[in-house]
């Protein structure tokens, strides 16, 4: 898919490189429970793959062309744990710091809802951050997602007490977005 200056596409063996390097950055994973390995980026990569392979969608490697070759991520996956809205689909992204500020992930979140709204039939998409990723958040609000605080909740995949363990949750109907997506 293209956006006006972004193209997402599927990921290439050179995508891991700079995938592991975004990953390992302490600023990029502030609201992650910890940086990746090499193998543990490797390994994340996989299951990207692996989920094109099995739903035909996924997180998409974003290139800016003229600028890199690789930004990040941006995409939409089902939700690999339970919780009170799964199953869902998820829209989310990752960016290399460098390109944050550039308004890369709303332009090309963008692209993906449209998506799934479009030619995948989606009737609703969420997403979900820690309450403390501002940036993230500011995403989602620019995307026309509206934050539904009865649906915040506890990631099963911390454990009680972690600092990161409290999400809060956004939502997008495909018969209530209050602005185009394109």
């Amino acid at each position: 898919m293209r956006t006006e200056r972004l193209l997402l596409r599927r990921w290439r063996g050179e995508d891991r490189a700079p995938f592991a390097a975004l990953n390992a950055d302490p600023r990029v994973m502030e609201h992650f429970p910890a940086v990746l390995s090499r193998a543990e980026s490797d390994a994340l990569a996989e299951r990207i793959e692996a989920h094109f392979a099995e739903h035909g969608f996924g997180l998409w490697a974003l290139e800016a062309p003229g600028v890199t070759a690789f930004v990040g991520y941006v995409g939409l996956v089902w939700a690999r744990f339970e919780a009170p809205f799964t199953p869902c689909v998820e829209v989310g992204w990752r960016l290399a710091a460098e390109h944050w500020g550039r308004g890369y992930a709303p332009e090309a979140a963008r692209a993906a809802l449209a998506h799934g709204f479009g030619e995948l039939g989606l009737r609703e998409i969420v997403s979900f951050t820690v309450p403390a990723n501002a940036n993230s958040r500011r995403v989602m609000e620019k995307l026309g997602m509206i934050r539904d605080p009865a649906g915040d909740f506890d990631h099963p995949a911390l454990p009680p007490g972690h600092r990161l363990r409290r999400h809060v949750l956004y939502r997008l109907a495909r018969s209530t977005r209050s602005r185009p997506l394109d």
